[in-house]
């Protein structure tokens, strides 16, 4: 979190704020309200405290809500003290947080509220902002949804591109899930205990277009099976075929409106690339309200 908000800061700080020291004196003081526009699940109240002092050490934010809470329009979500210039010079980075990771903790909450009471979980996908994926990640959770593979190390996912480059090795799927089992890194492979003297076997996942796709991935010993981009008659049909043999996600094409049909096919996991990568802003507002002193003057 510090390095990430260090290089905003320094995208935006980088050759000063010229506006403000133009215009504002360095030593006027004054306090700030952070206020909610619209409704939505508050996140990265956090993240937006640690901005002020890095911009001033003297700056004092008091957090009013926390993050998770359902906040509606003129909420006060925090108040913030010190001198004015420095509270306009960190408003636009700590904003451009707060904004991002409640609209992101609001828009994975709708989806949550249209699946409840299905035994389905809401999970991200890697398709996040670059060099923001932890934050994103959190946000998600905090709108009640789970995280997918943080990385590319989380986890195997055996995706379409790789089958293809095997297949044309003469490989077959129950041969490639073989192969990923046998060399995974032992970070995969969990801790023995006294009660099992082996570790735990790896999670293969694999991504399959159809519903042949989804029963050989079955059959060749898939622990999860994604569906990509399938209608939901043939993600019915996958489920019924497969019979609990193998966990099954939906993954491609979900929208808000079509979630519950999804959930309603009984696949196990929905990930929703939405929750992230095109994901509105919540509208939350940074208000002053300067002191009447204005100090001794202002300098060149």
């Amino acid at each position: 979190m510090e390095e990430i908000i260090d290089r905003a800061l320094a995208e935006d700080l980088g050759k000063g704020d010229v506006t403000t020291e133009a215009l504002i004196p360095n030593d006027q003081q004054g306090s700030a309200s952070i206020i909610a526009k619209e409704q939505g699940i508050l996140a990265g109240i956090e993240v937006a405290k640690k901005v002020f002092p890095k911009v001033d050490p003297g700056l004092r934010m008091d957090v009013l809500l926390e993050d998770g809470f359902r906040i509606k329009a003129s909420d006060v979500i925090a108040r913030v003290e010190g001198k004015v210039a420095n509270i306009l010079k960190a408003e636009r980075v700590a904003l451009n947080f707060l904004q991002r990771l409640s609209g992101i903790a609001t828009e994975t909450n709708r989806y949550v509220e249209a699946v409840e009471g299905l035994p389905v979980q809401i999970m991200d996908t890697r398709k996040t902002t670059p060099s923001l994926r932890s934050l994103e990640k959190y946000a998600v959770r905090v709108g009640g949804g789970e995280n997918h593979r943080m990385n590319l190390g989380d986890g195997i996912l055996i995706k379409d591109n790789h089958l293809a480059a095997l297949r044309s090795r003469g490989l077959s799927l129950k041969e490639i899930i073989a192969k990923a089992r046998q060399n995974a890194p032992l970070s995969l492979r969990g801790i023995p205990s006294r009660s099992n003297v082996e570790a735990r076997q790896i999670q293969i996942e694999v991504e399959v277009k159809t519903v042949p796709e989804a029963l050989d991935a079955a059959e060749a010993g898939a622990d999860v099976v994604m569906l990509d981009n399938m209608s939901l008659g043939d993600m019915r049909q996958a489920v019924k075929m497969i019979g609990g043999r193998a966990l099954i996600e939906a993954s491609g094409g979900i929208t808000l409106d079509r979630v519950r049909a999804v959930a309603e096919t009984g696949v196990d996991f929905i990930s929703i690339g939405a929750l992230t990568h095109s994901v509105k802003a919540l509208d939350i507002s940074l208000e002053l309200e300067p002191s009447s002193s204005l100090g001794q003057g202002h300098g060149p």
